[in-house]
Order: structure tokens, then sequence, then C-alpha cells
């Protein structure tokens, strides 16, 4: 028995036709031996002949032999053109078929039929019987096919486009021998310049503004519906790797050009815009967020008056590279918060937690805020060899016990039973502590260092400066020193939006599932213990953030880096989310 099988693309659910070999004409045989390839489906075409009265096809075959052999003439003719038009064949294979049919069908009911005729009428049913079998086959296949050039066509702008800019952009620095572009140097020049002519490549309208961001936009079907934002930052820390930042411009104008050249921004709901903010890592000024703060709405204007190590002003800087550079272009710089519905941005994780579970992407469920403390434990000199240990006030010896106390404190959430708090109320906080002991001269008796608390619950962080002060200041009196705390910084945590996590996770999982077919894990949801232009943002209007693995989880450093694989996996996790939320396709 031959058998022939198809799912779904027919109607409904597998279907299984069987046919003795001695019940099909040779001429059939050809149909049956050609590769699956052809790109249009027989079904629809089928449909779409129905309608078509058959006289003009069946004019020539006055006589049933006559139509065999019109028909035979027919199925040779179709096997040399389905190697040439899969497309044509298949819908004159459609047209002719139906048509011959319907024409066998009623010279039956005449009951005029010879055994020519009844070879005739197997022959045409057989084939139409085959040409809708044929079709899930051939629409299958054409679906697969176009299917297989779009997947080839985001691959190489997501993937192999997406890498090579990513290291071109690495290459744009102020040094000679690693990476550092700082707010306003020249290389960030040279960047900004590399960025727009890539925007424009994407089909993105380009301008720079008063604070040095770029921007590229796309208007889509309704120029002035609320606008989603996607971005990060241009700069770079001090001998830094080239993904930090420069990750989420390069995807956000990857994923642009993909739409753009299937054809899809036009089909786009609301304006996309891209910005690469000018400063975020605040290297330069030691003040973060200069960009996404002033688009934010949340810079001041006394910031124009800061100098960086040189002497040189803010507004000096902003001046020298053609800005204005007044408290006017200052406030202009912010964006109406009706005019933006939300904010996303991909980043490199900047932790292990990623790669420790072996997966590519990972969702934001918000951003640590941050308190850093400056601590000063005051004791007295005194000869090494005079002064009895039962007698000195040693503050060297003190910080290293407070030292102990933070690292203690810090591996036991329990301890910050304070404040109505819970230990589940301080689940999942992060407690970073940073220590850095500075010695000054030694009459003075002092040590200085600093902490650097960071958590996702505002209130669980004063919890834990509450009670870190009063055991610090508790050890402290009984080693007879003095202790002084200083809040040196305070930053609000940022909780993502619930409705944009569920989006990005949605987007990731279509993105690893069309890349590499089912995953055995969900999208994971992590929390950000760095600062991300995000928290500016998050002033403006909701936001979302896309994690993306990092090796070992460096980041600031030349070891930074991420697999080619996953900037593709990044790059397709945003294009699915502008296909799915953004655009009426």
């Amino acid at each position: 028995m031959t058998r022939i099988s198809t799912k779904g693309n027919i109607s409904g659910p597998t279907k299984t036709f069987t046919h003795s070999p001695d019940q099909i004409p040779l001429l059939v045989t050809p149909f049956l031996r050609r590769p699956p390839y052809l790109a249009t489906s027989l079904q629809q075409s089928v449909a779409d002949v129905a309608p078509i009265d058959n006289t003009a096809i069946l004019r020539a075959g006055a006589r049933d032999r006559g139509c065999y052999l019109e028909l035979k003439l027919v199925v040779c003719s179709l096997c040399s053109l389905l190697a040439i038009n899969g497309v044509v064949a298949a819908r004159v294979l459609a047209f002719s078929l139906f048509s011959l049919f319907r024409h066998c069908e009623s010279r039956r009911r005449m009951a005029s039929r010879s055994d020519d005729s009844d070879l005739f009428i197997l022959s045409a049913a057989v084939l139409l019987l085959f040409a809708r079998v044929a079709s899930s086959t051939i629409a299958e296949a054409g679906d697969s096919s176009a299917e297989g050039r779009r997947n080839d066509l985001f691959q190489a702008i997501l993937r192999e486009e997406a890498v090579a800019r990513l290291e071109e952009l690495g290459k744009v620095t102020d040094a000679d021998n690693y990476l550092e572009r700082t707010f306003l140097s020249p290389a960030s020049k040279r960047a900004r310049d590399l960025l727009c002519s890539w925007m424009e490549d994407a089909g993105l309208r380009t301008w720079v503004d008063q604070m040095g961001n770029v921007h590229g936009r796309v208007e889509g079907m309704n120029s002035s519906a609320e606008a989603l934002l996607i971005g990060s930052h241009l700069d770079t820390v001090v001998d830094a790797g080239i993904f930090d930042g420069s990750l989420g411009v390069v995807c956000a104008i990857s994923a642009l050009k993909a739409l753009n050249v299937s054809g899809r921004s036009k089909n786009l709901e609301r304006p996309i815009e891209v910005i690469a903010f000018s400063d975020e890592e605040g290297v330069r000024f030691q003040t973060t967020f200069l960009g996404s703060a002033g688009i934010a709405g949340s810079l001041q204007s006394s910031v124009l008056q800061i100098s960086d190590r040189s002497g040189v002003t803010l507004q000096d800087v902003l001046k020298l590279n053609s800005f204005e550079g007044t408290e006017e272009s200052i406030l202009q710089l912010k964006y109406d918060q009706q005019s933006v519905w939300g904010y996303i941005e991909v980043h490199i994780e900047q932790g292990p937690v990623l790669e420790s579970l072996g997966l590519p992407l990972g969702v934001v469920k918000g951003i640590a805020g941050q308190t850093r403390l400056k601590v000063i434990v005051r004791g007295s000199q005194g000869h090494a060899g005079t002064v009895p240990m039962s007698m000195r006030k040693d503050p060297m010896a003190a910080a290293a016990e407070l030292i102990l106390l933070l690292e203690n404190l810090c591996k036991n959430p329990d301890n910050f039973y304070l404040m109505m708090l819970t230990a589940k109320v301080l689940e999942g906080n992060l407690l970073v502590v940073h220590l850095c002991v500075l010695l000054e001269r030694c009459p003075s008796g002092q040590v200085t260092f600093t902490v650097d608390i960071r958590t996702i619950n505002n209130m669980a962080r004063e919890a834990i400066i509450f009670e870190l002060s009063k055991q610090m200041y508790r050890s402290c009196e009984q080693r007879s020193v003095s202790c002084i705390i200083e809040r040196k910084h305070d930053a609000e945590a940022v909780t993502c939006d619930p409705g944009l996590r569920s989006q990005l996770r949605t987007a990731a999982y279509s993105a690893l599932k069309r890349v590499v077919g089912e995953i055995p894990d969900e999208v994971p949801s992590l929390m950000s213990g760095a600062g991300h232009d995000a928290m500016a943002m998050s002033h403006l209007s909701k936001v979302g953030m896309l994690f993306v693995r990092c090796r070992g989880g460096v980041s600031h450093s030349p070891m930074e880096y991420v697999l080619d694989d996953d900037v593709w996996f990044a790059g397709l996790a945003i294009l699915e989310f502008l296909e799915t939320n953004m655009a009426k396709l």
C-alpha cells in the first residue's frame, strides 16, 4: 500500500489516505516523486478556482478519451513546470483538476461513460485527491522556506552584524591600549556619529540632543501615539569591556532594522525611539545618569557648575562640544510624560546568576535602591611598646571588628527583625558591603571605610541601616573609640512594571524557542544590584529590563564577555516584543 500523510494545513487534524498501486495511473507517478518544496497552498488554489466555469478548460475534450489525453498533457506539462515555478504550477494544477473532475462527474451522472471514461474519472479523482494531500506539504514547505529565509535574515542582522558592531564600537576609545569613552570626550563624538549612521541604516530619523544623547525614531502608523523608548548608555568606565551599555543600544537598533528590512516597521502602532544615553557611569563628573536624568526631567540645572578633575565645568564642556549649556537647554531635555508609553532596556547581567542557571536571558523584577555610608573610627595614638593592651584605643582593631560585624549581618538576614519587618520581607534583598579601608597619618588615630547597601525594598534598607548603625556604635563604645557615620548617597529602589515584565518574559521565551526549540525552564526573574538608566527613566514612565548572560558575571573589565548567540537571543527577544506588543501584523 502507498500511504500519503499530511498534517493540519488543509484543515483539521492529521489525515491519511490509502490507495493500492494498481489504482494509480502512471501519469500520477511523477507527482508522487516530486520533493515537497513548492511555495504555495493548493488547498487555497482549489478554493480560489471553485466558482469558475469549466467550459473553457474542457472545450477541446468532446469525448472522455479526449479529456483523458488532455489531462495527461496537463500533467506532463506540470511536471516540467513544477521545477521552474511551483507557484504557477500549483495553481494551474488546482484549476485543471477541479474543472476536469466536475466535468467527469457530470458525464457519469448522464450514464454516458465507457471503460476509458472510467479510467479517466479514476485518474482525475486520484489527481484531485493528490492535490488535496499535496496542498499541506506544499503549504508547509512554502511556509517553512519563508520562515527559514526570515530567520536567516534576522540572524544576519541580530547576530553577525550586531556582534561586528559591538566590536567596532569597542574600538572607539580615548585611550591607546584599553577602552575608555567618557562623557563628551573625543571618542564619544566619534561613537555618536557611528550610532547615527547605524540608526539611519535601520530606517530611523536621528538627532543628538543638548546633553549629547543620540536618538533614532520610527513613527509607525500613528506618530501622535505614546512612544516606546528603548535605550542604554554609550559611555564606559576606565578600562572597560565592550558590552556594558553598548549591548542594549546595538540590540535595539538591530531589532528595528530587522523590522524595517522585512517591511514590518510600517505596521508599528506607535512610535519607537532608541536612545543612546551620553552618561550613565558618571566617570568624568562623578554624577551618574546625566543623559537619562535629563530626559526624565530629574536633572537639576545646578549640575552645570560641577567640575571634572581638571577643573572644567559641565557647562564649559557642553559649550566646547557645540551644545548650549544653559539652564533652559537642560529643562528642554525633559520628555512629556503623556508622550511616553514605556521604557525598556537590555543590559548585561553583571552577575553570575544566569550563567549558573545555564540560561542566556532573564527578566529584571527590580533595581536595588542604594545607600552609601562613610564610617570614621577615631581612637588615639600611642607607643606600641608602652601602652598596655587593656588601655589602647586602636581604631584599626575597632574598624576590623566592625567589618566582621557587617559581614556577619549580611550573611544572616534573620538579624534584621526590626521595624515590624520579618525575614520574609527581607528575603531576596541584596546587601552589598564594599569595604575600602583608608589609613590616614598615624598621629590622627583614624580609620575610614565605606559601606554600600543595596536592597530592592526601601523600607528594608532603612531597617538595615538602623541596625548596622546601632551595632557599630555599640561596638565602638566597648572599645572606647568614637564612630561617625555619614550618609553620602541615597537612591530609591525601582520596581519594574509587572506588565512589561510579563511581556518581556514571553518575548524572551519565544526568542529562545524559535532558535533552540523547547527550553526546559522558564525565563527567570532577577534583581539588579547595579544601577541602570532605567532607574532615572522610572521618573518618566513605567520601565522594564532584560538581562543577558555574561561570562563569570564579570563587568567593568576587558574580561567582560557575552556569547555571540546570546547577543542574537537578546536582539531577537526585543524583535519578538515589538512584533507582539507594538505592531499590527
